[in-house]
């Protein structure tokens, strides 16, 4: 974890400022997903089918993007940081599927700091790795505000 003052976080732009732990995506987390968002399509919710036609069932891209600010938490501590919100992406890529069963972890890497509405804009780049493969499930380009 990268420890830095609110002051200071533009020094660490360029940087990876984190490396996750992995995470298991099961089955009951994609059928959670699908029930919180309607996408019951069957590559993901019908073991049978999807073992049966592609090999296993997959996680929702969604899934793998909606994990970035849990993956995140801790990577980057800003002391002085009294709230944070979430801005928007510049740009999302779902590169690889997630397997169920399989893990996931995210590197993280501050790409710019600037000064936005009385806070500092950060833009990270987070890919989301899967264990034993070359290509990432995800790359995004997050913006997030920070205030101190």
């Amino acid at each position: 974890m990268a420890n830095v003052a609110f002051d200071n976080v533009s020094s660490l732009v360029g940087e990876e400022v984190g490396v996750s732990d992995w995470v298991e995506i099961s089955q009951d987390r994609v059928n959670q997903f699908a029930d919180a968002t309607g996408d019951h399509q069957w590559i993901h919710v019908d073991v049978e089918r999807a073992t049966r036609e592609i090999g296993t069932p997959i996680a929702h891209g969604y899934l793998t993007l909606s994990l970035i600010p849990m993956l995140g938490s801790g990577m980057l501590n800003v002391e002085g940081v009294t709230r944070g919100i979430n801005y928007g992406c510049n740009k999302v890529r779902f590169t690889n599927m997630v397997p169920v069963g399989s893990k996931v972890r995210m590197r993280q890497k501050l790409l710019s700091c600037e000064p936005k509405a009385g806070g500092l804009q950060l833009t990270n780049e987070c890919k989301i790795e899967i264990d034993g493969q070359e290509r990432p499930a995800c790359v995004a380009e997050t913006i997030s505000i920070i205030y101190n």
